[in-house]
């Protein structure tokens, strides 16, 4: 990711006892080279023996190593330490607030979407369920559903402790309780793959200076010689399966058309990342695309210097159909976009974090499926 684009913020939602943390460790344990900013209510909730703590960088901030610096705060100071985290000098690639404790992830929500901070944007909530309690979860707590509404990834943990029909059953009531489309990924151990938050970045990190990757190989190691499954482990198997698919355009592509897709894209569809040549006039730039579940962005950037004006995505999924979305994808070509009307523009420009230009035709811009 570039450093001069706003970072984006994922909020980690899920009551006591669904795996939150444990799905937040896991994030970090596979990050790769990618430097995170973590937001939590207290440090306990981070292993921070495992991530090589290298002091005090503020007040109620520590280094977690290897780039990646967690605060411990309250609601009330959350907007102050996304202003620290999203600082330059940090050069923090994605932030993640796990949000117990924090704040109504609503509230949440429109804190970020409303945020006068350029540094920083939302990406999208995920919302972690415990299918072993579910029930007495939502008996528990009856906002419970009024989180899942919101959510753009339900992450279905701890499937290992009930069996298939409770499962079914379980995703038959988020079906009824998430918005619409919303996916549901099942899980078990909090093992949530990264790649369907944020882009990893390749691990450059010298071996052998006790850095932050270092210290978690090392605790891989241990548990796997002693033949124990490690619960937020680097390794690939510790994943669920997933499959990506990537596209590739020279031609343009119909704004209409594209949203129609985005629209229908099916809940085994976790996320989508690239960039989109639509070459309407007055929008001939790139728009990169970022979706995590339900939650959707672009972004207008220029291209570069003699670059080629094509579409480049790829789409991470379990249970899709990689030669069927291909197929939509190109039935979205357009062989004339320099005759498309500006308001071609317009369902695109709904998910643009910036008002439209004076006298440009175009609705103000700002909305999310959220």
């Amino acid at each position: 990711m570039n450093s001069r684009q706003p970072i984006p913020v994922v909020v980690l939602a899920g009551f006591l006892g669904s795996g939150k943390t444990t799905v937040l460790n896991h994030l970090l344990a596979g990050r790769g080279g990618t430097r995170i900013g973590v937001v939590v209510n207290d440090f306990g909730s981070i292993e921070i023996d495992a991530m090589s703590v290298a002091g005090q960088v503020g007040d109620s901030m520590v280094s977690l190593g290897g780039g990646c610096l967690c605060c411990a705060v309250d609601g009330s100071e959350l907007d102050a330490y996304l202003e620290k985290l999203s600082a330059p000098v940090h050069r923090i690639d994605v932030i993640v607030i796990e949000a117990s404790g924090l704040a109504e992830p609503q509230e949440m929500i429109r804190m970020l979407m409303a945020s006068e901070n350029p540094a920083i944007r939302y990406g999208g909530m995920v919302e972690v369920v415990d299918a072993a309690e579910f029930d007495a979860t939502r008996a528990r707590h009856p906002e419970t559903d009024r989180h899942l509404a919101v959510a753009d990834l339900v992450v279905l943990n701890k499937i290992d402790r009930v069996d298939a029909a409770e499962r079914a059953r379980i995703e038959q009531q988020l079906a009824v309780v998430c918005a619409p489309g919303t996916p549901v990924l099942a899980t078990d151990h909090g093992r949530i793959d990264p790649e369907l938050l944020f882009d990893r970045r390749p691990w450059t990190e010298t071996r052998g200076q006790l850095s932050f990757e270092d210290l978690l190989a090392e605790a891989d190691d241990h548990e796997h010689e002693h033949g124990h499954e490690h619960a937020h482990g680097r390794c690939d198997h510790a994943h669920a399966a997933y499959e990506s698919t990537e596209f590739t355009s020279e031609q343009a592509l119909s704004p209409r058309r594209f949203i129609d897709f985005l629209d229908r894209r099916p809940a085994g569809l976790y996320r989508i990342k690239g960039f989109v040549y639509f070459g309407v006039p007055g929008h001939e730039e790139r728009y990169e695309v970022h979706a995590v579940g339900r939650f959707l962005r672009f972004a207008p950037r220029p291209w570069g210097r003699g670059e080629a004006r094509v579409s480049q995505l790829v789409l991470i999924g379990s249970g899709t159909d990689g030669p069927g979305l291909l197929r939509e994808l190109e039935a979205c070509r357009e062989a004339a976009p320099h005759e498309a009307r500006p308001e071609s523009m317009w369902g695109v420009l709904r998910y643009v974090a910036r008002p439209a230009e004076p006298g440009s035709g175009v609705p103000a811009t700002g909305s999310d499926e959220t």
